[in-house]
């Protein structure tokens, strides 16, 4: 295994992209039986209520375009059985559109979902399997591999989705490495350098008046960063901006 793993990573080593890594962790995926590849990361599974976060970065391979366009600023992705099991399993699994094979998402297969089920469908991406990444700090991915033509279920063999499996977490170590942060969170608020510094000292339990002191700068400015951040927010105090910052990784160095 341990062979296999340093093999694997040398496969990533020189890439000098996130998009190179992408490609190469495509060519291998494609060695093992899969067609198509979806990348997706988001700073944290879920919104504050509860539902699916859409995702920071969503990468395709052998996939037509529009399927970002659904999944992202159309909300596919919220409603996605998928990504719905994905958000709270560690486990890989295969998976398949198919309502005749058992498989991890049969039972989420409904009305509410019918809008995923009828686009894969329509374009042979009905059946694959997918490694959730649940990263120490929140950080959350999701690497795929699609077998169009493929009914799902027993087409997946345990030792490919083995190997898939460790290809992926090998590969989104590799890819982490080339985000670029400043674009990670287009769907969360933007809060400045300032905002974030004043918060994070708040979140300590710090007052106005020390953060004031520590920054160097005015008390009424230090309550002025903070106001912002909270409006930014959507918070009604400077607690409830504190807890939605920390949610959503706002505050991680």
């Amino acid at each position: 295994m341990l062979d296999e793993v340093t093999a694997i990573r040398r496969r990533f080593d020189g890439r000098a992209s996130l998009e190179e890594c992408i490609d190469e962790a495509f060519g291998a995926a494609s060695r093992l039986g899969y067609d198509a590849l979806i990348y997706d990361y988001t700073p944290v599974p879920y919104d504050l209520d509860g539902t699916i976060m859409i995702p920071s970065m969503l990468k395709l391979r052998n996939i037509a375009d529009d399927m970002h366009d659904y999944w992202c600023d159309r909300g596919y992705f919220r409603i996605d059985p998928v990504q719905i099991v994905a958000a709270r399993s560690s486990t890989p699994f295969a998976w398949s559109y198919d309502k005749g094979m058992d498989t991890e998402i049969g039972a989420l297969l409904n009305e509410t979902t019918e809008p995923v089920a009828r686009y894969l469908r329509e374009r042979d991406l009905a059946s694959g399997v997918t490694i959730p990444i649940h990263m120490p700090r929140g950080g959350y991915a999701t690497v795929t591999g699609i077998r169009p033509g493929s009914s799902g279920g027993d087409d997946h063999d345990a030792a490919i989705i083995a190997r898939f499996s460790l290809l992926a977490h090998v590969f989104h170590d590799a890819a982490y490495a080339h985000y670029d942060r400043s674009a990670l969170s287009p769907r969360l608020p933007a809060l400045t350098e300032r905002e974030r510094e004043c918060l994070s000292y708040s979140a300590r339990g710090l007052s106005a008046k020390e953060i004031s002191r520590i920054i160097e700068r005015s008390v009424p400015t230090v309550v002025m960063h903070l106001a912002a951040a909270a409006r930014k927010l959507g918070a009604r105090n400077r607690t409830q901006a504190v807890v939605r910052a920390a949610h959503f990784r706002l505050l991680d160095d």
